[in-house]
């Protein structure tokens, strides 16, 4: 089973970023976090992060036929992105939501999620457990 794993814009700058919000870890360390609990659910994992837009519309729809399911983080994108939404809903592939922080307890243009929209289940405010939550969801949503 084949899961892709998205991390939108600001992502890359965990650790530096508002580290009160979103702790002292690293993406380095997201992404070893990923990758190992991955290999305990016996899953394949590509993880992908950018910060431009395009490039995530175009990783979403590069899944289709190649991953069974995508764990998403669209970070900025979550509150603004119809592109985004309109690719997961395109692609029709299983998808969860992820977010470090919980978003409803932030500002109110945090609280809509337009990737949201297009995924099973929302993970929010877990931290890097939500990756693994989100993964879990999806091998069970797609066994």
């Amino acid at each position: 089973m084949k899961i892709l794993v998205i991390n939108g814009p600001n992502l890359n700058m965990l650790g530096i970023r508002e580290p009160d919000i979103y702790g002292r870890q690293t993406y380095s360390d997201l992404e070893a976090y990923i990758r190992a609990g991955a290999e305990k659910l016996g899953l394949e994992v590509e993880v992908f992060q950018s910060n431009h837009e395009g490039d995530l519309v175009d990783k979403i729809q590069w899944a289709y036929g190649r991953m069974d399911g995508i764990v998403i983080n669209p970070a900025a994108y979550t509150h603004t992105s119809v592109a985004i939404l309109d690719a997961l809903k395109a692609v029709a592939l299983p998808a969860a939501e992820v977010h470090l922080s919980d978003v409803n307890q932030r500002e109110a243009f945090r609280h809509i999620s337009y990737a949201g929209m297009a995924c099973q289940v929302s993970f929010i405010g877990l931290g890097f457990e939500g990756y693994l939550r989100a993964m879990e969801y999806l091998k069970n949503v797609i066994q």
